[in-house]
């Protein structure tokens, strides 16, 4: 299927890895010029290096900075500015028990998965409008909807982005501006993959079972049974990214493998 994206430009916040290396990776499948981030330049210009022997004819560039350090959003803005499509995928998640967590953690918490993405849509959306065509999607997560007791900061800010994601869909009434969310559910990134590993070898057990204890214990509302794929995820952004997705606006978007039980 042609997803008509060819010319189109992207920038994927927290690109480096995970989630949005694989949505970055799929956009520039699909012809897109893509814009990728990360905290650190060096991994940032590895993943640029990756991705160039992974989709040759790509257009990529690779743009560092920090999202906890407004300096760096700053420079950061005159770079993205014009881009068709931001995908707002920065983020930050610590399990602490609720008594634990400061009010310095709590703020943290809301200026990195919040405000980048607020950010970032404040200097994009005026000229996406202007333009008649855009697309903004913030990757929330199904804890936006299914607080989790061990960081409960975290699912606050997932909320938080789906209340701004709607309410800029909102703003862009019959224009051809879409905004949306999507919720991965457990999903095998990097940091995930190793975190089981090391509890599985902790616990003398292999990969396998100990992802289908993790599934009867922590997640037992799961249909999938198991982790999604970067790319399962990845492969819903970049289709909401497309022309195609044109009538889907101001959607939270689930790819949780039915871990939240509701039909809405």
């Amino acid at each position: 299927m042609d997803l008509q994206l060819k010319g189109k430009t992207a920038f994927v916040s927290g690109s480096t890895q995970g989630i949005g290396f694989a949505i970055a990776r799929q956009l520039l499948q699909e012809g897109v010029s893509v814009m990728i981030n990360g905290r650190n330049p060096q991994k940032v210009n590895e993943a640029v290096d990756k991705l160039k022997t992974l989709v040759p004819s790509g257009d990529v560039k690779g743009l560092a900075a920090d999202f906890s350090k407004v300096t760096q959003i700053n420079d950061l803005l005159h770079e993205v500015r014009d881009v068709d499509i931001l995908i707002n995928n920065a983020g930050i998640f610590e399990p602490v028990p609720f008594v634990e967590i400061t009010d310095e953690k709590w703020f943290e918490m809301f200026e990195v998965n919040v405000m980048s993405g607020v950010r970032l849509a404040r200097e994009v959306f005026p000229k996406m409008l202007s333009r008649n065509w855009g697309r903004i999607i913030f990757i929330s997560s199904e804890s936006a909807v299914q607080i989790p007791e061990e960081m409960i900061h975290y699912g606050m800010s997932k909320t938080a982005q789906l209340a701004i994601a709607r309410g800029l869909a909102e703003l862009t009434k019959g224009t051809g501006v879409t905004v949306n969310s999507v919720l991965p559910g457990p999903t095998e990134s990097e940091g995930v993959k190793e975190f089981v590993k090391q509890l599985a070898a902790s616990q003398h057990k292999t990969f396998e079972e100990a992802e289908k204890d993790f599934f009867e214990t922590a997640r037992p509302s799961s249909l999938l049974r198991r982790f999604s794929s970067v790319d399962e995820v990845a492969s819903m952004v970049t289709y909401i990214s497309s022309p195609l997705a044109s009538a889907t606006n101001g959607a939270a978007l689930r790819v949780d493998g039915g871990v939240v039980r509701g039909i809405l």
